[in-house]
């Protein structure tokens, strides 16, 4: 090798480490970060396990990448997205049965990470939050450009109207800090946002990690006009609700829903032929996943899995969760194993070369996104529930999810050994379970206009928020 030039020789040499780095999902550049957030997407609400549903989209993602076929999330919104970004369960907070709505006061705790200020130290620059916030909004100490973001486009509430994007009587729209008066409908802005976001730092060559919380396709049932054609809409049979002329209505509930569910995958769709148009698909990780089950009252559906949303049944806290990138993580397959919504961040932050904070509740399960076995291990699902491999402990009973996923069958009596054991289990978890800490506003509070943030600085302390009841 002597004739051969030194930059050369180090080719060679580093050659064997760059193929076994590359065979085991190392690589030497880090990876973009897309995570996909769906609000209330039921497990019955997606074209490729319900021919019913229009989602092309979704359908492609999965057929190309990784159906991660039992990932547990939370069962409400607030609590999942605590968990995501932090990689802890939302009971160390007190943010596990409640979510946080728009008169009370404080949110994710200030002292916790998130992945955007992990990733700050990690060498990503652009780090964009887009669609629903739902984490804190009392002040500016919990708006996203303080957590870590270095852009923020959506709402802190949920359940705000898709048109109008009001939430309270006040529009609450937002770049960054101030309110925008961007109109249209509230899907196509946070998808085109971040897809401006993601060209932009891709032409840069920056790392970014962009973090897409749609609020689709949680209520109100308002959908677009060519949604509920698509799906079906017939004029002349009117719409479902108390008058014939309320914006954004099908026929019948689950039409309109429907019409939700193709909206929010055209959002998707618009996102990944981003990825593709800026030749970055293999060098980025996208992650869909559903905050938590469907609602079966505004259209949702979880079928055949028991329970809904606000549950912990399989139905309300099993998630459709989807993991492509391209060359790395793909194939069309289902990965059975337990995983779960706090396992993004120590996954995430692994990928990404980061160092993660102490005590985290989530595991890295890169290994079993390249279809390798993890340790098993005890996953709580909340005060009263958790899943061990098959085993299942839901409001004091137990269930065997091998042969019975639908959880008909209580069989504690016939394993008292494995039950005892697993209750065991869940009592020493309640020990480190937060009562909800978070207070309300006064009773004469209003929203502030255009659901501006207060200043933590010049905030009116002289009113004192009120215990939640």
């Amino acid at each position: 090798m002597k004739n051969i030039p030194n930059y050369l020789k180090q080719i060679v040499l580093l050659l064997p480490l760059i193929m076994f780095n590359k065979a085991f999902g190392q690589v030497s550049k880090k990876p973009n970060i897309v995570i996909i957030v769906a609000d209330d997407l039921g497990w019955n609400d997606v074209g490729f396990r319900n021919p019913d549903i229009i989602s092309p989209n979704l359908d492609d993602l999965a057929s190309k990448g990784v159906e991660l076929s039992r990932f547990y999330v939370a069962s409400i919104c607030s609590p999942t997205r605590a968990g995501l970004l932090t990689g802890k369960y939302p009971d160390r907070f007190g943010i596990r049965d409640n979510v946080i709505r728009p008169n009370f006061v404080g949110g994710l705790p200030l002292e916790e990470q998130t992945l955007a200020d992990i990733l700050a130290h990690a060498g990503y620059p652009n780090r964009g939050a887009f669609g629903k916030w739902h984490l804190g909004h009392s002040d500016t100490r919990y708006h996203p450009l303080n957590r870590g973001f270095t852009t923020f486009y959506g709402h802190y509430n949920g359940a705000l109207d898709y048109f109008s994007h009001e939430r309270e009587g006040q529009v609450d729209w937002h770049m960054d800090f101030e309110p925008s008066k961007d109109i249209g409908y509230t899907v196509d802005l946070v998808s085109n946002e971040a897809s401006r976001f993601i060209s932009k730092s891709a032409k840069e060559g920056k790392p970014f990690l962009a973090y897409v919380a749609f609020n689709g396709v949680h209520g109100p049932l308002q959908a677009k006009a060519e949604d509920l054609l698509v799906n079906g809409f017939d004029p002349t049979k009117g719409v479902h609700g108390d008058q014939q002329t309320i914006h954004g209505k099908g026929n019948d509930i689950r039409q309109t829903f429907k019409a939700l569910v193709t909206s929010l995958d055209r959002g998707v769709g618009h996102i990944l032929s981003t990825i593709e148009q800026a030749d970055i698909a293999d060098n980025t990780i996208i992650w869909f996943l559903s905050d938590n089950g469907g609602t079966p009252k505004v259209g949702g559906s979880n079928l055949p899995l028991r329970g809904n949303k606000n549950t912990e049944w399989e139905g309300g806290v099993r998630s459709t969760s989807l993991v492509y990138w391209k060359g790395k993580v793909e194939g069309g397959k289902q990965i059975d194993q337990v995983l779960s919504f706090v396992d993004v961040v120590p996954t995430i932050g692994f990928l990404a070369g980061a160092e993660l904070p102490p005590n985290l509740d989530g595991v890295n399960i890169q290994p079993a996104l390249e279809g390798k076995a993890i340790d098993s291990r005890v996953l709580f699902l909340g005060r009263e529930a958790l899943v061990a491999d098959n085993w299942k402990v839901n409001k004091g009973e137990l269930f065997n999810l091998d042969t019975d996923p639908y959880e008909k069958e209580d069989v504690a009596k016939q394993n008292p050994n494995v039950f005892k054991k697993l209750d065991a289990c869940l009592k020493e978890f309640q020990k480190i379970v937060l009562p909800f800490s978070l207070l309300k506003q006064p009773d004469h509070w209003q929203p502030p206009v255009d659901w501006k943030v207060p200043d933590f600085k010049t905030t009116d302390k002289s009113n004192v928020p009120q215990p939640v009841k």
